[in-house]
């Protein structure tokens, strides 16, 4: 169903191409499309139909890295806690918690209500499972470092503790969680809504090893169920008549995995799909799409940046990094992507505590040069091959293709650009990264120690190799510190050592979200922090 519907989008795109020069491709389009337009209407009041952009990496959410997966966990699994609409953490399978020791223990009690998939009930052994398989060394898991607030975590991680018992994070019984903490923070709530964090069915994953995320396999607790698979086709969720919170009004949801921005607006205009997100808008289109019903533009908490590889020449020289941010015009960026971006030169982001944009280099091409020159490398003579890679989509094209002009202008430089699909590229990015590679980050948790902590040594998603033992230690005092002002100034510190000292990333701006809904359908629920949750989605019973 999901390949006719891509072959019918796929003739529309080429009936607006040609129809101008041949009626007769005007007629040929109308022909197939009368013979397919019965098999292809699947939708319904109680059919949901949405566009992921992409294949998922990874369905266990001890391995997953990316939006794309976590929208998708995030329908199938419910953790501890969940945001409420202000995005403070609110009781889910947790039904409440004691905060002791001056907040360095945490005892969480459970629902003893809360089902699995195949029946069995949900309990405290399954998140402790799920959260040691996440520190165990053998997962590899780039998230390992949340929960190195932990006692024993980090230490677990990294080998110097073989013991799991000695991490801590105990069942003390079916339902009751405890969990002893290394110090005082603020934010630990807030990471048990993130979906690393969820629960998990040891004898699941043991019998099933790797594939024990596939259809027929994976047993879960959420709103629905994974029916069917389709790799780089789509996936089938199903409503989950088990779940605790009662089941969904869409019985069933498609998520397609439709790269292509102009195929994927097309089928939602003939009615393939009932919602699409930024992924799935074009550019040039995003202007138009914003005066439709069923729009809206919502404020992320989500950055955009380039990293360098700072172990590694040219860029093991700052001076080198230095030039090659204080080179780049960020202002240039909204006014090509027409999605509501707002420049960034700091990296903790707008509505955040510690949000500062005042931290940051300027745009200033002569200074630019002059670091260049200082450097070895006068008017960008003698500067060796440099490659900056971006994941396959029209907008990092954009943003890459301006990049490369700027740095060409203002400092003598070429650069080579490389575009790898998503898969593909978080590969190249863990084994064989290039020079400058682009990545996004939006909030797992809303608190700057989701941010910060991103870029410290031990941290699994900080891909630019740099180490500086002062930016940790600001890190690990700010997560300490409880009072707000003085998490800012620490933040200050670290923001200052990072985006204008180091310089192992160059920010460029923060994103917003752009969004079609069928009017048919309510209750999709959008925040800035970026998830798709469908359970609330039901028929509204308007026309489409």
């Amino acid at each position: 169903m999901a390949k006719l519907s891509i072959i019918k989008a796929s003739l529309l795109l080429v009936w607006n191409k040609f129809s101008r020069y041949s009626g007769a491709a005007v007629a040929i389009f109308l022909l197939v499309c009368a013979g397919c337009q019965g098999r292809t209407q699947v939708g319904g009041g109680n059919h949901f139909r949405v566009n992921l952009g992409t294949e998922p990496p990874s369905l266990d959410w001890s391995l997953a890295t990316d939006h794309v997966s976590f929208n998708v966990i995030a329908n199938l699994m419910v953790g501890l806690t969940q945001f409420d609409k202000h995005l403070r953490p609110a009781p889910a399978i947790a039904k409440s918690w004691d905060i002791l020791d001056g907040g360095k223990k945490i005892i969480f009690h459970l629902r003893d209500d809360v089902l699995w998939s195949d029946g069995q009930k949900v309990r405290a052994q399954d998140f402790e499972y799920s959260w040691k398989r996440l520190l165990n060394p053998k997962t590899a898991s780039e998230y390992a470092y949340t929960l190195f607030d932990i006692v024993n975590a980090q230490q677990y991680h990294e080998g110097k503790v073989t013991d799991p018992d000695a991490v801590g994070v105990h069942a003390q019984d079916d339902v009751t969680l405890v969990v002893e903490l290394r110090h005082p923070a603020s934010y630990f709530l807030a990471i048990t809504t993130f979906e690393v964090t969820f629960p998990q069915r040891q004898d699941i994953v043991e019998k099933f090893g790797s594939r024990w995320t596939e259809p027929g396999n994976i047993v879960t607790n959420g709103p629905f169920l994974l029916s069917d698979w389709q790799h780089e086709d789509h996936i089938e969720l199903r409503a989950n008549p088990k779940f605790f919170r009662g089941k969904p009004a869409m019985e069933r949801v498609t998520l397609y995995m439709i790269n292509e921005k102009t195929t994927a607006l097309a089928m939602y205009d003939q009615g393939q799909f009932d919602f699409l997100d930024n992924d799935s808008i074009p550019i040039l289109e995003k202007s138009k799409v914003a005066h439709r019903r069923g729009f809206k533009h919502v404020p992320q908490l989500r950055g955009y940046y380039y990293g360098f590889i700072t172990d590694r020449k040219p860029f093991n020289d700052p001076r080198v990094r230095k030039a090659f941010i204080m080179a780049v015009d960020r202002r240039v960026f909204p006014t090509i992507l027409h999605g509501g971006e707002q420049p960034a030169s700091s990296w903790i982001p707008p509505g955040m505590l510690a949000y500062n944009p005042k931290i940051g280099l300027p745009f200033n091409p002569p200074e630019a040069r002059r670091l260049l020159r200082e450097a070895g490398y006068p008017d960008g003579k003698g500067f060796p091959p440099v490659t900056l890679a971006y994941n396959t989509e029209e907008d990092h094209k954009m943003v890459a293709e301006a990049v490369q002009g700027m740095w060409e202008r203002n400092l003598g430089v070429g650069v080579s650009l490389d575009n790898q699909e998503w898969k593909v590229y978080l590969k190249k990015l863990q084994n064989d990264p290039p020079n400058i590679f682009r990545l996004g980050w939006g909030a797992d948790y809303p608190d700057p120690d989701n941010f910060m902590r991103l870029f410290t040594a031990a941290s699994g998603n900080n891909l630019t190799h740099w180490k500086n033992p002062r930016y940790d230690q600001l890190i690990d005092q700010a997560a300490r510190e409880l009072n707000p002002d003085k998490r800012t100034k620490l933040y200050d510190q670290a923001q200052t050592l990072l985006c204008e000292t180091d310089l192992p990333i160059m920010p460029l701006f923060w994103t917003a979200e752009s969004t079609l809904l069928n009017p048919r359908f309510t209750g999709l629920q959008l925040n800035s922090m970026g998830r798709l949750d469908l359970r609330h989605v039901r028929a509204s019973g308007s026309d489409t």
